[in-house]
């Protein structure tokens, strides 16, 4: 039997610049970021500017076991590369995202010019990991699924310690949600990976 996480939830309301107006290209937003290395930030396809708050200790660990159960399976298989939470990428609607856990098919990572790897490229992972943490929106974290999904993502995992719930996204259009699931598969897209999910409760 799982043990039930207690833990509080408080819907965080990220920090939102609309910048539309602007029109900020790629370098530009670039320089925006690395003039504020301490800022964690995305943008939407609209073009609004959001403040990702930082990671919670709690949550940092959890993080830190998907990323490591993810590059220890990839280590293993070799066909692709496994990013972390401060990766961030650039999808074909415009948006700017940094998934919790990425993974890009080998090909596609090495056809990218060294130039263009230095960079927030214009890559879209074959797998993401979202992980809620107590300060998440539920229906935000949704929306960014959904968003991967629509932007050629193969398939995606939101894992919801707080209610013990999977929701499986899928390339087809379908979601799958998981009640208190103990293993997910990576299907055909990591084939061979199974995750513990009650491990990370």
């Amino acid at each position: 039997m799982a043990t039930q996480t207690l833990v509080e939830t408080i819907d965080y309301v990220p920090t939102i610049f609309d910048f539309s107006p602007m029109h900020l290209t790629d370098e530009q937003f670039e320089s925006l970021c690395r003039n504020h290395p301490d800022l964690n930030l995305e943008m939407s396809a609209k073009g609004e500017l959001i403040i990702v708050p930082p990671t919670l200790p709690y949550t940092g660990e959890k993080n830190s076991d998907l990323n490591f159960e993810v590059q220890l399976w990839a280590r293993k298989d070799k066909t692709g590369v496994v990013f972390d939470s401060s990766s961030l990428f650039t999808f074909p609607n415009g948006a700017k995202r940094s998934p919790d856990v990425s993974w890009v098919l080998r090909e596609k990572w090495d056809n990218l010019s060294d130039a263009e790897k230095k960079k927030f490229s214009r890559l879209v992972p074959d797998f993401v990991i979202e992980l809620r943490s107590s300060s998440d929106s539920l229906k935000t974290l949704k929306k960014k699924m959904t968003e991967y999904i629509e932007n050629g993502v193969r398939l995606g995992w939101l894992i919801d310690p707080l209610e013990q719930k999977v929701h499986i996204y899928r390339a087809t259009g379908e979601i799958e949600v998981l009640d208190n699931p103990e293993i997910i598969s990576g299907e055909d897209v990591l084939v061979g990976f199974q995750l513990n999910v009650r491990e990370i409760w």
